[in-house]
C-alpha cells in the first residue's frame, strides 16, 4: 500500500495537470495516437515543466513503492501520466534491482504504443539487461513467443544503443524469429537496430542484411546510412 505521502505527491501532480489542460490541444494528441489514449492536452516542454519539482532528488518516493507507484499512474486514462510514469522510472536506474524486470514488462504490456514502449525498451530495458545479463535469454526467449508485439519490439530495441556491446547472436535470434511478420512495428524494428548497429559495423550489417530475407521494410531502414 502505498504511504499518504506518496498518494499526496499523485494527488498534488495530478492537480498541476489539471490545471493545465487544454482541450483544443487534448483532441489533437489523441487523433495523433489514433484516438486510443486521453489526453491533458499539455505539450511536451510544459508537461516537463510541471513535472520538475515532482523529479527532484528530495521529492522523489522510497524505491520500495516505486512498482505500485508506478501501476497506479499506469493505471490512469490521460497519456500524460504514462509519460511522467517512466521519466520517473528513469531516476531509479542506478538502483535498478532484478525484480524491475516485472515492472519494466508491466509497462510495455499495457497502455501501449510506440510512444512509451520505445523508451522503456531502449533505456528501462536495455539498462537492467547491462546490469543483468544472465537474465537476458529467459526473459528475450518468452518475450518472441507471446502474442504480444510490444514485447517482441522490446526483444529488438533493448539493444538499440549497445555499440560495441551488441550481442549479435541474440540480436540474430530475435530477427530470424520474427521475420516474415507483417506487424509494422517489428519489422520497423528490424531495420532500426540494424541501422543503429551500422554505426558500429556496417559491413557485418551490410552482410547480414545480403544473406537474410528482411521485408522490404526493415532493409530500407538498415542500410539508411550505409552509402
Amino acid at each position: 500500500m502505498l504511504s499518504n505521502e506518496t498518494l499526496e505527491y499523485i494527488a498534488v501532480l495530478e492537480q498541476e495537470f489539471s490545471r493545465n489542460a487544454n482541450r483544443e490541444l487534448a483532441l489533437q494528441q489523441k487523433a495523433y495516437l489514433r484516438n486510443q489514449f486521453q489526453f491533458f492536452g499539455i505539450s511536451t516542454q510544459q508537461r516537463r515543466a510541471i513535472q520538475r519539482p515532482f523529479l527532484l532528488k528530495a521529492m522523489l518516493p522510497p524505491k520500495t513503492e516505486l512498482h505500485e507507484l508506478v501501476k497506479v499512474l499506469w493505471s490512469r486514462n490521460e497519456r500524460e501520466f504514462h509519460y511522467f510514469a517512466q521519466e520517473l522510472s528513469l531516476k531509479y536506474m542506478k538502483v535498478t534491482e532484478k525484480e524491475d524486470i516485472h515492472l519494466y514488462v508491466h509497462m510495455v504490456a499495457h497502455q501501449s504504443w510506440w510512444d512509451t514502449v520505445d523508451m522503456i525498451a531502449n533505456k528501462l530495458m536495455g539498462n537492467y539487461f547491462l546490469l543483468f545479463p544472465e537474465e537476458r535469454e529467459e526473459h528475450i526467449n518468452k518475450w518472441l513467443h507471446t502474442n504480444n508485439i510490444w514485447l517482441q519490439r522490446s526483444a529488438l530495441l533493448f539493444q538499440l544503443k549497445y555499440k560495441d556491446k551488441m550481442d549479435l547472436a541474440l540480436l540474430v535470434k530475435c530477427i530470424h524469429h520474427l521475420l516474415g511478420s507483417v506487424e509494422f512495428f517489428i519489422n520497423k524494428a528490424i531495420g532500426w537496430v540494424l541501422r543503429e548497429y551500422s554505426r558500429t559495423d556496417p559491413i557485418w550489417v551490410q552482410e547480414f542484411v545480403n544473406d537474410t530475407a528482411l521485408s522490404p521494410l526493415s532493409k530500407r531502414e538498415a542500410l539508411r546510412l550505409i552509402s
